[in-house]
């Protein structure tokens, strides 16, 4: 059996992924969420490029939260690809794939390991989803509403019929909904 890619994302209610100057402080961490539970279930990241960029090598402040920094630390010890058509090779962090994606994701899905975790940007969550890449959707939804930002979904060139097949729901307001691609109702 292959590994899944599990797609893992907070989202506005609104069904924005970021804020309308890529903020992302409406997002809720808390220990409840099991995190570094889900964290401990893969052992891959897949990035795109602008993402990689931003958060692959982030490193949390001095003064921020013991859990903070755990997290970070368990983040940083998984192997990572990153998908772009301008950077290549290694970076000694990360391995950069500029084309042929659903042959070297297949390769790497079936490959021993863990699952792997489709961290994004909105368009290779988009390139993954049109090429039926995508096994779960782990949504977290906060109890926010911006009005405006980069949605979670751009551009889809089909329809997919999803089934639930988790919900919880955590004190901070925070609802996840967990969903696997339903290939019998596949449009």
């Amino acid at each position: 059996m292959s590994r899944k890619i599990v797609l893992d994302l907070a989202v506005t209610i609104d069904g924005y992924i970021e804020g309308a100057n890529g903020e992302v402080d409406w997002c809720i961490m808390d220990s409840e969420m099991g995190f570094i539970d889900f964290l401990n279930q893969i052992d891959t990241i897949f990035y795109g490029r602008k993402s990689y960029d931003l958060w692959g090598q982030f490193t949390p402040e001095k003064e921020d939260p013991d859990a903070e920094k755990e997290i970070w630390k368990a983040v940083h010890s998984k192997e990572k690809y990153v998908f772009s058509k301008t950077r290549k090779g290694t970076d000694n962090k990360a391995v950069f794939i500029n084309d042929h994606i659903l042959e070297e994701v297949t390769e790497l899905k079936n490959k021993p390991g863990k699952d792997i975790w489709l961290y994004g940007g909105a368009s290779l969550i988009t390139t993954f989803i049109d090429l039926g890449l995508v096994d779960e959707f782990r949504l977290s939804v906060h109890p926010v509403i911006l009005g405006e930002g980069k949605p979670l979904f751009m551009d889809l060139k089909q329809r997919l019929n999803l089934k639930l097949v988790n919900t919880r729901t955590f004190s901070s307001g925070v609802v996840q909904l967990i969903y696997h691609l339903n290939k019998n109702w596949l449009c």
